[in-house]
C-alpha cells in the first residue's frame, strides 16, 4: 500500500489491520506511520524521484493486492502531480502486472475523465488510462469530496459552514455529492473481499448530489453552530483572485486550481457505490457523531475568528500609533504625560517612542514569523498591562469613565492571551533520554 500517511491511506490502512491483514507500507518515512497493532511493516520509498517497475517487482513477491492511495491537492518543492499521481502509480502498476499481483486498486479522484482540466484530475486520469490498459485485474475508485474528522478538506468545509455569511459563485450552487471517509474504506475493502471485473472504475460518492451551499448548512447543523447560513452572490473572476491569494498562505488547500475543480461541481451516479457497499451510504447529516462536535465546532469557529482577531488587533495598535503621532492633540497628550511625571524631553521620548513601538505591534500581529509570535503576544501583554498599571495609578478616574477605556483593557488582555495560549510550542532541541 503506498499513502499511508495520507488521511484516506492512513484509514485503509488501519482498516485493513483490524480485518487480519498483513500489510506493506509504501511510504517515505515509515518512521511517520502510526498505525498502531497488526501485522504491517514500512518500506522505505520516495514516489517523487519515481522508482522504476525493475525496483518495484522484488518488494512485490507474496503480495495479493496493491492499494494506491498516493495524493497531493497541491504541489510543493519536489512534490508535482506528474511524479506523484501519474508516472510513479503507472511504474508500479506496471511492476504488479509482471510480477503476478492479484488486484490492484488506484484510489482516483471524481473529475479524472475526459472533461478534466486541471492539472490534479489530469494527472490522475493519466494513471488510471493505464491501469484499465494492463492485463490486471485493476479497479479504479473515484471518491467525491471525503469528509473524516482528520482531512484537510473537511476542516475547510467546517470552517465555512460556521461562518457569519459566506459569499459564493453562483451562491453556492455547484453541484456537490460528499461521502463520509468511513464509507470509502468499508467500499475499498469490499473490492478486496470480491473484486469487480477488470477495468472498473467506480464513484464513491455519497446518496445525492446537494448545491454546496446545502452541504455547507447541514454540516453547520451538525457542527450545532446556531443560526442560518446567508450565501450572497459573488462573481467568479473575484472568488478566482480569493483563491490567487489564498495559494499564498501556508496551509491553504485553496489555490486557482482547487477553486477551478469546486467551480466545475463533483457529482456522479450513487448506484454502483451503493451496490458495493450492501447499503446506501452515510447522508451529510450524519456525518459528525454528536460526540464529535463540540470538539470540531470550537475548531471551525477558532478557525473562522482567529484570522479576524489578529487583524482587529493588528489595527488597534496600528491605529492608536497614528492617533499618538497627531491625530489627537499632541499638547493634550504631553498634559497626560506630565500628570504621569514626564515633561520635556522624556514626555516626547514616551509620546514617540510609546507610538512607534505601538506601530511596530501592530506590524508584527500581522507578519511576524511563527517563531517570534509568542513573543509578540506576550510583549503586548506587557504593555497593556504596564499602561494599565500606570494609568490605575496616576489617573484613576479613568476607571470610571463611561467609554471604559481602561475597562476595555480587560477582555483585550484575555484576547491576546487566547492568540498566545493557541501558539504550538516550538520543536524542542535535545531534551531528556
Amino acid at each position: 500500500m503506498t499513502g499511508a500517511t495520507g488521511f484516506i491511506g492512513r484509514a485503509l490502512a488501519r482498516a485493513l489491520l483490524r480485518e487480519g491483514h498483513e500489510l506493506v507500507c509504501a511510504v517515505r518515512d515509515p518512521a511517520r506511520l502510526s498505525l498502531g497493532s497488526g501485522a504491517w511493516r514500512g518500506l522505505r520509498v520516495d514516489l517523487s524521484t519515481v522508482p522504476m517497475s525493475e525496483w518495484w517487482k522484488p518488494h512485490l513477491a507474496g503480495i495479493d493486492a496493491v492499494i494506491n492511495a498516493v495524493g497531493i491537492i497541491r504541489e510543493q518543492p519536489g512534490q508535482t502531480f506528474e511524479a506523484l499521481h501519474d508516472r510513479a502509480p503507472c511504474e508500479l502498476f506496471h511492476a504488479c502486472a509482471q510480477a503476478g499481483v492479484r488486484q490492484v486498486v488506484q484510489v482516483s479522484a471524481l473529475g479524472a475523465d475526459a472533461q478534466a482540466t486541471s492539472r490534479y484530475h489530469l494527472s490522475k486520469k493519466a494513471a488510471d488510462d493505464v491501469l484499465r490498459a494492463l492485463p490486471v485485474a485493476g479497479t479504479v475508485v473515484q471518491p467525491s469530496l471525503v469528509y473524516g474528522s482528520e482531512g484537510a478538506s473537511a476542516a475547510m468545509f467546517n470552517q465555512m459552514a460556521a461562518a457569519p455569511l459566506l459569499a459564493l459563485p453562483q451562491r453556492g450552487g455547484m453541484a456537490v455529492q460528499p461521502v463520509h471517509a468511513t464509507d470509502v474504506v468499508a467500499g475499498v475493502l469490499a473490492l478486496l473481499r470480491k473484486p469487480p471485473a477488470p477495468g472498473s472504475t467506480i464513484a464513491f460518492v455519497g446518496p445525492q448530489p446537494m448545491p454546496l451551499r446545502d452541504y455547507l448548512r447541514q454540516l453547520r447543523r451538525a457542527l450545532g453552530i446556531a443560526g442560518p447560513l446567508p450565501v450572497l452572490p459573488l462573481p467568479t473572476f473575484l472568488f478566482m483572485t480569493g483563491a490567487r491569494v489564498a495559494a499564498r498562505l501556508p496551509g491553504s488547500i485553496l489555490d486557482e486550481e482547487t477553486a477551478g475543480m469546486l467551480l466545475r461541481g463533483n457529482a456522479a451516479p450513487a448506484a454502483d457505490f451503493r451496490r458495493l457497499l450492501g447499503r446506501p451510504p452515510r447522508e451529510v447529516a450524519q456525518f459528525i457523531h454528536a460526540a464529535e462536535a463540540p470538539a470540531l465546532r470550537t475548531q471551525a469557529v477558532l478557525g473562522v475568528w482567529l484570522p479576524v482577531l489578529r487583524v482587529a488587533l493588528a489595527l488597534l495598535w496600528i491605529w492608536t500609533a497614528i492617533v499618538s503621532l497627531g491625530l489627537y492633540p499632541v499638547a493634550q497628550s504631553y498634559e497626560l504625560l506630565a500628570r504621569v511625571g514626564l515633561t520635556g524631553g522624556l514626555a516626547a521620548l514616551a509620546l514617540y517612542g510609546a507610538a512607534g513601538l505601538d506601530l511596530l505591534l501592530g506590524v508584527l500581529t500581522l507578519a511576524a514569523p511563527a517563531a517570534w509570535r509568542r513573543w509578540v503576544w506576550a510583549s503586548q501583554l506587557l504593555l497593556i498591562g504596564g499602561y494599565t498599571l500606570l494609568i490605575t495609578l496616576f489617573l484613576p478616574e479613568y476607571w470610571l469613565h463611561p467609554y471604559g477605556p481602561l475597562s476595555k483593557n480587560l477582555p483585550l488582555l484575555a484576547a491576546i492571551g487566547l492568540l498566545w495560549a493557541l501558539e504550538p510550542a516550538r520543536p524542542a532541541h535535545g531534551g531528556l533520554r
